[in-house]
């Protein structure tokens, strides 16, 4: 590895450079300027003969020298960056400045151009931003640390933004399960939510709100007291923490409120209060939190802030890709299998839609094919159907451009069910009673075409 020649435009500015500390392989020089004293700054000797190319010769440049050349002034750069040229043209020079711009500079084949005193001022935006979150761990721990018993509510059916949260959570309080169990109204229903709360071995434990008495303390993660509607328990509506990254509502009292929607994800919240806290997540809960971004951004491509970006990539580093792939690709059962090989035999994608009717299934299996289905040649849009109970249940995945998936499929059970999601995935479910009544019958071919012929006009409904 070369060298990195610093070289620093008057004393002022290499002593700021000293006092931000030198790498074992920077070699430190001053240019004085004619006002100032000649007092040697720290650690720097003088580029002896001034901004010339025999002055850089002096310094014995070798191969893989680096360059950093820190300025405010036009003209001394373009003396800088020729005579460090004449002696290597090709050499890799970095402008540290925070007052020229690209006009002021010389041509040069690699020169790049960045602040000086503003990347100091970001690392120190970027501690005070720490120095917050740590504040308000802090906060959290002294409300909650007295209290026997907190349970970590999360929404029914909790999706991994939620669980990976409640699982931070009880982290940073330094609980265990017993005195910090994770709670909900509903059940963990989705194959990959099951297997994230397998792979980590965790409990979410289903509740009735006569329950919440045991419990002294009360925080809600990623859900707001207002998602458990008008009739939610009293106990609910007066909380003692909520973190949150959806649109802030009113209608409830907490003594602490961390809502960001600005955030993409309430683990991106979380994240950062365990790195501001001075904690180094376990592989699991790391790795449980990066998948939390994940999905609710969906792989960071929507609503994702730069703090997304920021938790994703520190998580990134240190999670388990092996765990991950548990995660997302659950098991599919045996009779999930059967059914899936009896629902590709007639398989086809006209229109860019690919409609699988698997039977009767349970209904985890549902969203797996759904996944599996866009992946067929030509289908930008993919629906699996089965028939769970009472019930005729089908779930929609697209590529992301087209039509928003949860309006499309509102079209569809329009007057017959309920459905709704977000742009590239949603769920319906149609009663049989009500698709037989408008279909006559629910065999497998009948779905197969209703289902067709109601997307085609969902979805040109949505373009006109």
């Amino acid at each position: 590895m070369g060298r990195r020649i610093i070289v620093c435009d008057g004393a002022e500015t290499a002593r700021l450079w000293g006092r931000i500390g030198a790498a074992d392989n920077e070699q430190l020089l001053w240019v004085p300027r004619e006002d100032e004293s000649r007092a040697r700054p720290p650690g720097f000797r003088i580029l002896q003969g001034g901004l010339t190319p025999e002055a850089f010769e002096k310094l014995g440049p070798k191969e893989g020298d680096e360059y950093a050349l820190a300025t405010d002034d036009g003209p001394w750069i373009r003396a800088a960056v020729p005579a460090i040229s004449a002696i290597d043209p090709e050499s890799p020079i970095l402008l540290l400045t925070d007052a020229l711009t690209e006009d002021d500079l010389p041509d040069h084949p690699c020169l790049r151009r960045t602040g000086l005193k503003t990347l100091i001022r970001d690392d120190i935006d970027e501690e005070f931003d720490h120095l917050a979150n740590l504040h308000r761990v802090v906060e959290i721990r002294q409300l909650l640390d007295p209290r026997e018993k907190v349970g970590i509510l999360l929404q029914p059916d909790p999706d991994p933004d939620g669980i990976a949260c409640g699982f931070a959570l009880r982290g940073l309080l330094g609980r265990k399960r017993p005195t910090a169990p994770l709670i909900s109204f509903g059940p963990v229903q989705r194959p990959e939510n099951q297997a994230l709360v397998q792979a980590m071995g965790l409990e979410v434990r289903v509740i009735t709100p006569d329950e919440l008495d045991e419990f002294d303390g009360l925080a809600l993660v990623d859900v707001q007291p207002n998602v458990f509607g008008e009739n939610a328990p009293a106990r609910v509506r007066s909380v003692d923490v909520v973190i949150d990254h959806h649109p802030e509502r009113t209608g409830y009292d907490a003594v602490l409120k961390d809502i960001r929607p600005s955030y993409g994800a309430t683990a991106t919240i979380l994240t950062e209060y365990l790195r501001a806290a001075g904690m180094e997540p376990s592989t699991g809960l790391t790795t449980a939190l990066l998948y939390g971004i994940k999905s609710d951004t969906q792989y960071l491509g929507r609503q994702t802030s730069k703090r997304d970006m920021q938790s994703f990539a520190y998580l990134h580093a240190n999670h388990s890709p092996a765990l991950l792939q548990r995660i997302e690709r659950p098991a599919l059962p045996i009779d999930g299998m059967r059914a899936l090989g009896r629902a590709l035999s007639r398989t086809e994608v006209r229109d860019g839609i690919h409609v699988l009717v698997l039977g009767r299934v349970r209904e985890d299996v549902i969203p797996q094919v759904a996944d599996m289905a866009l992946q067929a040649e030509g289908a930008e849009w993919a629906v699996a159907a089965g028939i769970v109970g009472s019930d005729l249940v089908f779930s929609v995945r697209n590529v992301g451009y087209v039509r928003a998936a949860g309006e499309v499929v509102r079209a569809v059970v329009e007057g017959l069910g309920v459905g709704g999601g977000h742009r590239s995935m949603a769920k319906g479910i149609i009663p049989l009673k009500a698709f037989r009544k408008v279909y006559r019958s629910a065999d497998r071919e009948r779905i197969r075409s209703a289902l067709f012929d109601a997307f085609v006009r969902a979805i040109h409904r949505e373009r006109d």
